[in-house]
């Protein structure tokens, strides 16, 4: 029987600017762009080579606002597929064009991290994955919650079983975005399951794995997508509590309860910040880190850099594997929702 510890462990994260160099090749030049190649030169040694669009005075734009001196500018995505001064491919397409671009660029023979999600549903995951192992490249799902350290002392707390049997995960995350963002178009696969349902879906899986049954129910938007979705995940002795929703801002909070201690994510349990371990008589241990939200970005860069310089193929701490079984459940959800994928109608 593990005692509950005095102090929480250290994060083992090492630190981001010591990870090698690479250059990267930046495909999309939306939001999350901007905000992963503002983390990546601050906060790391790693370089910007290219950015691609399928508009080239867009691309352009995107480089002189963004990326430093010397980053090239493509406005088609092949050429950058195509340069051999790229290492790495950072995918920041919309999600219906994940599953086109991380192929074209393991085709070229490039490393790719795609951001979250990795493709529209596992079948597209495991394509990915397959494709990416049998041409031997680097693969990763950008799902940041995965790299931050706060979640390495997680992984620490649960490898020593300082919780004991897990019994309950309750996740739930909300957000109330206006009418017009590209999250209520069922053209771009929207919906609050793949941009914001990822992060609960992850944690259950990520601590108790694949769910013996999948329960759901949805509630529908005027304009042809889910607003709300709530699942109960069954396991042998335990469950997982999900919901995300579009109608409403909530705490984005958390909770892994087992049988001697629980984990208390109070909010933004997938972002940078505190959490707390409590224990028997009332004990509590926090654990502090700085939110700094899209900064952070800079971990999942910087792993992936160490995982290429050492000839891995993959990351212990968001292997492709771990993806293609988050999307399977989250199929699993839409299914039982009443969800589809219109954006393939």
């Amino acid at each position: 029987m593990t005692e509950f510890p005095r102090t929480l462990p250290a994060p083992r994260t090492p630190d981001p600017r010591d990870a090698p160099s690479l250059r990267w090749g930046v495909v999309g030049t939306g939001w999350i762009a901007e905000r992963f190649v503002a983390a990546l030169l601050a906060g790391t040694g790693q370089r910007v080579a290219a950015v691609a669009s399928r508009s080239l005075p867009r691309a352009e734009r995107f480089v002189r606002e963004n990326a430093p001196a010397g980053a090239v500018a493509y406005g088609r995505y092949e050429q950058l597929y195509s340069d051999p001064q790229v290492d790495v491919v950072y995918v920041a397409t919309p999600h219906t064009e994940h599953l086109g671009s991380a192929l074209d660029a393991i085709a070229h023979g490039k490393h790719v991290l795609v951001e979250k999600p990795i493709g529209l549903d596992a079948v597209e995951a495991a394509r990915v994955r397959d494709e990416a192992e049998a041409a031997g490249v680097f693969c990763a799902e950008a799902l940041w919650s995965a790299f931050l350290p706060k979640f390495d002392v997680i992984r620490q707390l649960l490898e020593d079983g300082v919780l004991g049997s897990i019994q309950t995960v309750q996740a739930e995350v909300g957000e109330r975005l206006p009418e017009s963002h590209r999250i209520f178009d069922p053209s771009l696969a929207g919906g609050p399951l793949l941009d914001l349902g990822t992060y609960p879906v992850a944690l259950a899986t990520a601590v108790l794995g694949d769910p013996d049954t999948v329960v759901a129910r949805g509630i529908a938007h005027p304009l042809g997508v889910l607003a709300q979705v709530g699942a109960v995940l069954g396991y042998p002795g335990a469950q997982a509590v999900l919901h995300s929703t579009l109608a409403a801002d909530t705490p984005v909070s958390a909770v892994v309860a087992g049988e001697r201690a629980t984990i208390v994510f109070p909010r933004d349990f997938y972002l940078p910040g505190d959490f707390e371990l409590r224990g028997p008589g009332g004990r509590v241990l926090q654990h502090s880190e700085p939110a700094v939200r899209h900064e952070s970005l800079h971990f999942e860069a910087a792993e992936v850099a160490r995982c290429i310089a050492e000839g891995r193929t993959e990351t212990p701490l968001r292997r492709p594997a771990e993806s293609v079984l988050t999307l399977t459940v989250m199929d699993a959800i839409r299914r039982e929702a009443g969800d589809r994928h219109p954006e393939r109608a």
